[in-house]
């Protein structure tokens, strides 16, 4: 019994710190990885002054209280209602520093800072209160060195190495009118203020924009490979890492449905099946896309009736078998439909000629308000496919590899005729059946890649990979506008 427990705790242990392991402890545990290079990171970089320039706008700059003494006196004061004005950036430069983190520097920050200042100054002669508006113009340069983790199961941003440099901090007080010991005395005061509270405030926003932004893209690549009742967990198994060409990022990659999760725990990654010539590379497991199979078709996913014009279009096609005399005579009658499902869970296995999908399909044809149909049968069925994608659509590719024909039984019930049907069905499956799958599989897999914004996004040159036991899609790219605006509109409020 304790050798039991000790045994249920060691499992129990292993699951729990397989959420966050050292990168190779992790690959066995990995379902899907991504690998961005620099070329890609200098394409965002590109964003990265709209994304600094959100954190200035959006930094809440708390007011501060002080005293001073001066002469034979003490001025008390109070700045309050900080505000940034006429912000703009000069260039972003960054570099990734191997196993330490990015290091980014944004130059040439020009900024207005505008506030009031309420202060009162008493001693045994004079005593005084009084509020002004100020403005301190400012020339800024920032430096983040951004440290990424595993944080909560997600990519997380550390970016308390972060500095500014102040060339420039110009005081204006209201009109300039005050006496002049008094703007001496303030503008020691309120540039040291605003260097603290700026530099404090900037610091901590871009802290939690950086970490906001991962939220969002991890956000947005689960929603997209999610839908309905399906859903894909890409919670991290390691921090990333980052070497001096790309940052890679490890993910569970486990398919939920119905409340039952997938397991994986003998993934075939390794760091030498990606390559640094492309921007951009997912690597997918067949341990991430088999569960999806499964999920899709306990979810009733493939299911299709087929009849009318469609039907009789798809029987048009010439076959080097001969159509069963019956069998023209039940598809010319009253409103024919043909149903067909799966009736048993899909797997797949890639290997270097593609992805092998071997399904069983359950097949009926029924006449017009009749129950019971005139023929069924099954097909055992195995495909290989090999996917592309190109002017925003997803193309497939499937050769049949074995197709067997099963349970054949028709109204007509005589064993020959079901012989002789069955050699029929079995190129009728081929020539017909696959090719009619792959035209709905195509545009509905594609519509639901655009529902999720892939079609906004500017993808050049797309390569689907096959490999043993993996999928490497692999491409360029262009950062999509509205995928930061979005992201600004939600961190903004």
């Amino acid at each position: 019994m304790e050798r039991s427990t000790a045994l249920l705790l060691f499992i129990a242990l292993v699951k729990i710190s397989s959420c966050c392991l050292d990168p190779p402890s992790a690959y066995r545990f990995t379902g899907a990885v991504c690998r961005l290079t620099y070329p890609a990171a200098v394409v965002l970089n590109e964003k990265t002054t709209e994304v600094i320039q959100a954190a200035f706008q959006h930094a809440k700059y708390p007011s501060v209280e002080g005293e001073r003494s001066i002469g034979f006196g003490t001025v008390k004061y109070g700045f309050h209602n900080l505000e940034i004005h006429n912000l703009s950036i000069g260039k972003s430069e960054f570099e990734l520093k191997e196993n330490e983190g990015i290091g980014i520097s944004i130059s040439n920050v020009s900024a207005v800072f505008k506030g009031t200042i309420n202060y009162g100054y008493g001693s045994w002669l004079l005593s005084l209160k009084q509020s002004l508006d100020f403005e301190v113009e400012s020339q800024i340069d920032l430096v983040v060195n951004p440290k990424l983790y595993c944080g909560k199961g997600r990519v997380a941003a550390d970016t308390s190495d972060c500095y500014l440099t102040f060339h420039k901090l110009k005081l204006h007080l209201q009109g300039d009118r005050e006496p002049g010991w008094m703007k001496r005395m303030f503008t020691d005061i309120v540039t040291f203020t605003v260097k603290l509270v700026v530099k404090s405030q900037i610091c901590k926003e871009i802290n939690n924009v950086a970490n906001i932004l991962a939220d969002f893209i991890q956000e947005q690549a689960e929603q997209f490979i999610s839908d309905g009742n399906i859903g894909v967990d890409i919670s991290v198994t390691s921090s990333p890492i980052i070497k001096s060409n790309y940052i890679e990022s490890y993910h569970k990659g486990l398919v939920t449905f119905n409340n039952v999760t997938s397991d994986l725990n003998t993934s075939v990654f390794n760091p030498s099946q990606l390559t640094e010539n492309r921007m951009l590379y997912f690597w997918i497991s067949d341990g991430l896309l088999d569960p999806i199979m499964g999920a899709a078709h306990h979810d009733g996913r493939f299911i299709r009736n087929i009849n009318g014009t469609e039907l009789t279009d798809l029987f048009q096609r010439e076959l080097s078998s001969a159509r069963p005399a019956f069998l023209s005579k039940w598809l010319s009658s009253e409103g024919p439909m043909l149903k067909v499902r799966s009736v048993s869970v899909p797997h797949l296995r890639t290997t270097t000629e593609g992805t092998s999908v071997r399904a069983v399909a359950g097949v009926k044809l029924l006449l017009d308000s009749q129950d019971v149909p005139v023929l069924y049968f099954e097909t055992d069925v195995t495909v290989v496919v090999n996917a592309s994608y190109a002017d925003k659509k997803l193309i497939l590719k499937a050769t049949a590899e074995r197709i067997s024909i099963e349970k054949v039984s028709t109204s007509e019930g005589a064993t020959e005729v079901a012989d002789s049907l069955r050699v029929y069905l079995q190129e009728t499956v081929e020539k017909m059946g696959i090719p009619k799958v792959v035209s709905y599989l195509e545009p509905e897999l594609t519509a639901l890649m655009d529902e999720q914004g892939l079609n906004l996004f500017d993808i050049i040159s797309p390569e689907v990979l096959p490999q043993d036991g993996y999928v490497v899609v692999q491409l360029d790219f262009g950062f999509p506008q509205h995928l930061l605006v979005e992201f600004l509109k939600r961190t903004l409020d």
